[in-house]
C-alpha cells in the first residue's frame, strides 16, 4: 500500500513469470519508486490512482528462481526483510531475504504441506508479519486441510489451534498483532475469525447459517489405484438428510474441479450439500494435477491432460463400488472449465461408465483454446499437452470436439455468453454433434455471464436444471422403474 511504500523508503515488489511456463517458474522484482514526472528510458512512468502523482519506478533488485515459482512477497514492517513462498522440490518453502545485506536464507523447509495456492487470482494472503518484524504467521494446506502456524526468525515453529475450522484463507495481521482470516468447515459456512493470541473469536458470519448443520455432510478422504499404476485422491461426501434415509447404495456425482492445477478442499460446500441432501453421494476428485498433494502429484498431469485426469475419474467409479460407497451403475461425472474438459473426454472414451454428464463451460477444442483464450492462460497447454506444432497429434487426440460422435450418455451443458476464458464456441461444437447423433442433451446459455456464474438466479437455475436432468436420466431412467 501507499503508506507502506513511504515507510520503506519507496520499495515495492512485483511478481512476474516467463511464458510459456505460466506460474511454474519465475520470480519477482523489487522496485524503488520516486515522484519524478519525467519519463526516462530506465524507468516506467505511470499515474498513481492514490494521489494523482506521476511517479517513476526503476528496478532495484531482481530475485529469480529457476524451475521454481515465487509468490506472495511481503516486506517486514521495519523494512529490513522480504519473505516469500518458494515452490520447493516437493513442498512449499518460506524464504527470507535480508534487504540490508542482500542475503537470502531458508526460513522453513516445507514438509507434507503447501503454503500457497496456485496464483490464479491476485490478492491471495497466506502469510503475514508480526508487527515487531520478528515473526511470521502462515497458513498451510495438506491434502485439503488447512492449519495456522507462527515462526520466529530463528526458526522456532508453533501451531495455533483453529478447531473446529478445517479450511482457512486470506490471512491478515493488524498493527496490534491480531490475526484475522476467513474460516470454514463442512458444516460451518465461511466466517471471519480473529485470533487474539489466546482464543478465536467470530467477527462476521455469512448469511446462510440459518440452515441446520444436520444437512451438511462430513467428507472422508479417499484414495484409490488407477489403471496405469498410480494413485488418485478425493473427498467423499455421503448422502445426508436428517429426515430421510435410503436403502442400498446411493447414486454418486463425481465432481471434477477446474484449473486443472487447483484443488477441492475440506471447507464449506453448499453445492455438495444440495446434492447430498437429495440422496446423492458427492465425490470431489482431486485427480493427478491437483495441488495439495505435493509437486510430484501436481506435475503428473504434464503432457497428459485429457488422459491421466480421465483415468483417475473413471477408476474412481470402480473404487466407490468396491468400497460400497456408491452404486457404480448410477454415477454422474460433473465439472467446469478444465473439469468440463475431463467430463467430455470421459464420455468420449468411456461410454457407459457414467450414467450422465454435467459440463459447465468445458474445454472441447485444444487448438482454438490455445488461440482464443486470454493472455494469462494462453500458454498453459504447452506444459499440459505440449507445444504446437510438435504436439498437434495429442491436441487432436485429446480434443473432445473431434470425437464427440462417440458420446452415448446423456449430457447437459451450461455456458456463459460472455466467457472469454472458454468461449461459447467450445460448447457449441459439442452441441452441434449431439444434435446430429441424437444423444439426449440440454444446452443452457446464461446471458451476460462469464467464466463461472455470478448471478444468484443463474446459480439457482443451474442447480435446479441439473437436478431435473439427473432425475430423468439417472434416478428414474427406465432401468430403475
Amino acid at each position: 500500500g501507499h503508506e507502506l511504500i513511504a515507510r520503506l523508503g519507496g520499495l515495492h515488489s512485483f511478481m512476474h513469470w516467463n511464458h510459456p511456463l505460466l506460474t511454474d517458474s519465475g520470480g519477482f522484482q523489487i522496485y524503488s519508486i520516486s515522484a519524478l514526472r519525467k519519463i526516462k528510458e530506465e524507468g516506467v512512468h505511470f499515474r498513481s490512482h492514490l494521489d494523482g502523482s506521476f511517479p517513476q519506478i526503476t528496478q532495484s533488485l531482481t530475485i529469480s528462481l529457476k524451475d521454481h515459482a515465487a509468490s506472495q512477497p511481503a516486506f517486514s514492517p521495519d523494512g529490513r526483510w522480504l519473505v516469500f513462498i518458494e515452490s520447493g522440490e516437493e513442498w512449499d518453502n518460506l524464504v527470507l531475504y535480508d534487504l540490508h545485506h542482500n542475503q537470502r536464507r531458508l526460513l522453513l523447509e516445507g514438509k507434507d504441506a503447501h503454503i500457497g495456492l496456485p496464483a490464479w487470482k491476485q490478492g491471495q494472503h497466506n502469510l503475514g508479519w508480526n508487527p515487531d518484524s520478528n515473526a511470521l504467521y502462515f497458513i498451510q494446506n495438506s491434502r485439503g486441510y488447512a492449519s495456522l502456524h507462527s515462526i520466529q526468525l530463528d526458526g522456532t515453529l508453533q501451531t495455533i489451534p483453529t478447531v473446529p475450522y478445517t479450511w482457512l484463507s486470506q490471512l491478515a495481521v493488524s498493527s496490534g498483532g491480531l490475526l484475522a482470516m476467513i474460516a470454514s468447515a463442512p458444516a460451518i459456512p465461511p466466517q471471519i475469525i480473529v485470533w487474539n493470541g489466546h482464543t478465536l473469536e467470530i467477527a462476521a458470519r455469512s448469511g446462510c447459517e440459518s440452515i441446520s448443520p444436520e444437512f451438511f455432510p462430513t467428507p472422508q478422504p479417499l484414495r484409490w489405484p488407477t489403471p496405469d499404476g498410480a494413485e488418485a485422491f478425493g473427498l467423499y461426501y455421503p448422502p445426508t438428510h436428517p429426515g430421510f434415509s435410503g436403502n442400498g447404495l446411493p447414486p454418486a456425482i463425481l465432481n471434477i474441479h477446474g484449473g486443472p492445477t487447483s484443488q477441492a478442499v475440506v471447507g464449506f460446500s453448499a453445492e455438495a450439500a444440495y446434492f447430498t441432501s437429495r440422496g446423492y453421494a458427492y465425490v470431489e476428485v482431486n485427480y493427478r494435477g491437483s495441488t495439495g498433494y505435493g509437486h510430484t502429484y501436481r506435475d503428473a498431469l504434464r503432457l497428459r491432460w485429457g488422459e491421466a485426469d480421465v483415468l483417475d475419474a473413471v477408476s474412481c467409479v470402480e473404487a466407490l463400488g468396491k468400497a460400497s460407497l456408491a452404486d457404480p451403475t448410477r454415477c454422474v461425472i460433473k465439472g467446469g472449465s478444465a473439469g468440463g474438459y475431463t467430463v467430455l473426454n470421459a464420455l468420449v472414451r468411456y461410454p457407459g461408465v457414467f450414467k450422465a454428464g454435467v459440463c459447465l463451460y468445458g474445454v472441447s477444442n485444444l487448438f482454438t483454446l490455445d488461440m482464443d483464450t486470454h493472455k494469462f492462460e494462453q500458454h498453459y497447454t504447452h506444459s499440459l499437452v505440449g507445444p504446437l506444432p510438435e504436439a498437434a497429434g495429442r491436441y487432436h487426440a485429446w480434443s473432445p470436439s473431434f470425437h464427440a460422435e462417440k458420446i452415448r450418455d446423456p449430457l447437459i451443458i451450461f455456458q456463459g455468453s460472455e466467457d472469454r476464458v472458454v468461449p461459447p464456441a467450445q460448447s457449441e461444437e459439442i452441441v452441434a454433434t449431439l444434435n446430429r447423433t441424437g444423444v439426449p442433451h440440454d444446452y443452457v446459455v446464461f446471458e451476460g455471464e462469464g467464466h463461472g456464474f455470478r448471478k444468484s438466479e443463474n446459480i439457482a437455475r443451474y442447480l435446479h436444471q441439473t437436478e431435473r436432468f439427473l432425475m430423468q436420466h439417472v434416478l428414474f431412467s427406465p432401468k430403475f422403474f
